[in-house]
C-alpha cells in the first residue's frame, strides 16, 4: 500500500458492545471496511500501518526541531492516522486505547502549534508511540479470538436485561469520551443524550425503585454535567473522570440490580 497517496478519511462512527472483545457488536453509521471482519489476515498491514504512522510523526517532530512549526505541518498528524484501516480496527475492538491514541494525537500537534520545547514534543510522541503499540497488542489479541469465533460479525445487536443495558451504556460512554478526543464535540454530546434516552430512560424505572437518589445523580450526570464540561471545553482528562465517575455509579445500579434478582430467585 502506498501511504503517502492516501488522503485523510473522515473518521467512522461506529460504537461497541464489547467489554474487551467478547461481547456483540453494533453500528451507528458510516462504513466499516471488511478487513475488521478478518483482522487475523490483515496482521501484517496493520503492523506496517503503525510503523509506518509512528515514521510520519516522527518526521513532523524532527521538522518541527530543525525549522519550526509552520514547516513541521502539524495538522497532518491526524490526517495520517485517519488514512489507516488500523484507525478502525482499534476504535470498533477497544475504545479505551482509541481515546488515548486520539489524545496521544492532539498531544504532539497541540504542542507543536503552541512552540513548546521539543523535549515536551517528544514526551508527547512518546506517549503516542506507546498507546499504538498496545493498540496493536490489543488488535492481535482481538484477532485470535476472531478466529476462534468468540467474535461475532459487526452487526446490530439489542440487549434483553437492564444488566446489559448497563454495560451497553458504559461503552457508550467510553465512546463519549473518544470522539472528545477526537474533537468532535457535538457528536459526544449526541451520543450522550442518545445513551440517556434510549437505553438509561428505559431501565430507569426499574433502577428508580431500587435507589431514588443513585437515579437521581446518573440523572444529573446525563442532562448537566457531562454535556456542559463538553460544551464548556473543558480537558479530555476532566471529561473522563466525569466518566469515570457515572460508571462507577452505573456499576452501583449493576450491584443493585442482581441483589434484587437473587432476592427474587431469578437472573437479572
Amino acid at each position: 500500500m502506498n501511504y503517502q497517496s492516501l488522503k485523510p478519511i473522515q473518521s467512522l462512527a461506529v460504537w461497541t458492545c464489547l467489554t474487551i472483545f467478547t461481547a456483540g457488536y453494533a453500528i451507528a453509521s458510516g462504513t466499516v471496511g471488511d478487513h475488521v471482519n478478518d483482522m487475523s489476515a490483515h496482521l501484517d498491514e496493520y503492523n506496517e500501518e503503525v510503523v509506518w504512522l509512528i515514521g510520519k510523526v516522527d518526521g513532523i517532530v524532527a521538522t518541527y526541531e530543525a525549522k519550526g512549526a509552520a514547516a513541521a505541518k502539524p495538522e497532518r498528524v491526524v490526517d495520517y492516522w485517519e488514512a489507516v484501516a488500523f484507525h478502525s480496527a482499534i476504535e470498533i475492538n477497544y475504545i479505551p486505547l482509541y481515546s488515548s491514541i486520539w489524545q496521544g494525537l492532539f498531544g504532539v500537534s497541540t504542542a507543536i502549534e503552541e512552540g513548546e520545547p521539543i523535549s515536551t514534543v517528544r514526551e508527547q510522541q512518546a506517549a503516542l508511540d506507546q498507546a499504538l503499540w498496545q493498540a496493536l497488542g490489543a488488535i492481535k489479541l482481538a484477532a485470535q479470538y476472531q478466529e476462534r469465533g468468540l467474535l461475532p460479525e459487526v452487526s446490530e445487536t439489542a440487549t434483553d436485561t437492564p444488566a446489559e443495558t448497563i454495560d451497553v451504556i458504559k461503552q457508550r460512554l467510553d465512546r463519549v469520551v473518544a470522539k472528545y478526543a477526537e474533537q468532535l464535540s457535538d457528536e459526544a454530546i449526541r451520543i450522550t443524550q442518545e445513551t440517556y434516552l434510549n437505553l438509561f430512560e428505559s431501565i430507569e424505572g426499574t433502577l428508580d425503585a431500587l435507589d431514588a437518589e443513585l437515579v437521581a445523580e446518573l440523572e444529573k450526570d446525563f442532562n448537566v454535567t457531562l454535556q456542559r464540561a463538553i460544551k464548556d471545553g473543558k480537558s479530555v482528562d476532566d471529561v473522563r473522570d466525569i466518566v469515570e465517575a457515572m460508571k462507577r455509579r452505573l456499576d452501583q445500579c449493576k450491584a443493585l440490580l442482581k441483589t434484587a434478582a437473587k432476592n427474587r430467585g431469578g437472573v437479572q
